[in-house]
């Protein structure tokens, strides 16, 4: 597959990004592919489009949100109704610890620098989809939500999806076994 370049980042290149998952998905790249959703749109819009794919050729779906707590003391982001829904379509929500923004962040905050701050700016070179894309594989794989198989990740800058990846998962204590393939789409700018 080509790469698809958009010229901006941002919320508009969803469609398109969820079709590149689709052809993707169709041409046997992966069987699992991984949504970042901190509202729960972006995931509601990919699992709406697996419906209309058969139960035994239809990919996993993993939704991941930011933490409880990550705005708000306690709350999530994406409201109860948004999760029900996405599970009723065969997805699975996953609400976890964030690798590069955990206690690092905490540490940061105090002393001025974490290493998980190099790693995450070292990944926004390539965008910010791109470090939410490796991000979300870590936490997936983190929650056994993935095999060893390849997957493709979904992410972007802001709301909604602006980059698509194939990546091989790894857990985040392995991070460095984790393997960005293909990129499939990204923007030109960020």
């Amino acid at each position: 597959m080509k790469t698809l370049m958009f010229d901006k980042p941002g919320y508009k290149n969803t469609k398109e990004c969820l079709e590149v998952v689709m052809d993707a998905v169709s041409q046997g790249l992966a069987s699992q592919v991984v949504v970042a959703s901190t509202h729960g749109d972006t995931g509601l819009e990919c699992a709406r489009y697996f419906s209309s794919i058969d139960e035994i050729n239809r990919p996993t779906l993993v939704v991941v949100t930011h933490n409880a707590g990550f705005k708000e003391f306690g709350k999530t982001e994406m409201t109860t109704q948004t999760r029900q829904e996405i599970e009723e379509l065969g997805g699975k929500v996953f609400t976890g610890t964030m690798p590069f923004r955990n206690i690092g962040t905490a540490i940061r905050q105090t002393m001025g620098y974490s290493q998980q701050d190099l790693v995450a700016n070292t990944l926004r070179i390539f965008g910010q989809g791109m470090k939410v894309c490796v991000e979300i594989v870590l936490m997936a794989s983190d929650a056994g939500l993935l095999d060893e198989r390849d997957c493709i990740a979904v992410a972007g800058t802001a709301r909604g999806a602006d980059t698509v990846a194939l990546l091989s998962p790894a857990p985040s204590n392995r991070l460095f076994d984790l393997k960005v393939r293909q990129v499939l789409a990204k923007p030109r700018e960020w």
